[in-house]
């Protein structure tokens, strides 16, 4: 097979593959949704697609020796090795440091879970900033009061969470400005919100950063940074003074 032939056989496959991923998620969004809600659910498992092999977390996310980012990048790589299927759900979990069922959840799930292996609880984080701040955060639920169970799931709402209380960075077209550790959200072709992790592995090219999402087969590592509109990115390094 030539080899140009054989190139062009890798990106249509490639493609038609993102494609498939991408339907999954458009008809189960990627934010957690509470009962009562309009749209289907649908669960699948990470095995039906790797794009890029997941690798061997190199770095322990324990050692306070090593900066922020990379040891959320090496928690990050922690969860890729997991097997989570795909559920939107709307279920109540223990407060705090809650979480659904360590076989399911949602792309918010595994930046929550990652955070989580850092030490930093974002269900409490983000409560507890709602609660003071509750006008702070976007509306498009309905609610009237801060729900611990479902809060900190929501991607809007961590990257509100992440502006006031972290540092939002300039969304950029260049892979290279993109820093291990980054929490970068996006939208889906129908408007869904989307959030992952950037890791320290890199690109076959060198130029982008590989993340850490779940955008319908659970936690994987994939080449897809500007697969998708990137809409924020953020950095987080946990509660500063008492305050997260």
């Amino acid at each position: 097979m030539a080899p140009h032939f054989a190139g062009l056989m890798r990106r249509m496959t490639r493609a038609l593959v993102l494609s498939c991923v991408l339907a999954s998620v458009l008809a189960t969004g990627c934010d957690a949704l509470p009962r009562g809600d309009s749209g289907d659910r649908q669960t699948a498992s990470r095995e039906a697609t790797t794009l890029v092999p997941v690798l061997t977390v190199n770095r322990d996310w324990r050692s306070g020796r090593i900066p922020f980012g990379l040891r959320l990048s090496a928690a990050a790589e922690e969860r890729a090795l997991q097997r989570v299927i795909y559920d939107a759900a709307y279920v109540r979990i223990p407060y705090p440091n809650g979480d659904v069922a360590a076989d399911r959840g949602v792309c918010s799930d595994e930046v929550v879970r990652a955070y989580r292996l850092m030490g930093v609880d974002l269900q409490r984080q983000v409560h507890e900033d709602m609660r003071r701040a509750f006008h702070a955060y976007p509306r498009r639920w309905g609610l009237s009061r801060p729900d611990p169970n479902i809060d900190h799931r929501r991607v809007p709402n961590l990257a509100t969470f992440f502006t006031r209380h972290g540092t939002s960075l300039p969304v950029s077209a260049r892979g290279r400005d993109y820093t291990a550790g980054d929490v970068v959200t996006f939208a889906l072709p129908d408007g869904r919100p989307h959030i992952g992790i950037v890791t320290e592995r890199m690109s076959a090219d060198g130029e982008r950063p590989l993340v850490m999402h779940n955008i319908g087969f659970g936690p994987q590592i994939e080449d897809m940074l500007f697969s998708l509109t990137v809409t924020g990115r953020y950095r987080y390094e946990g509660p500063r003074g008492g305050r997260g």
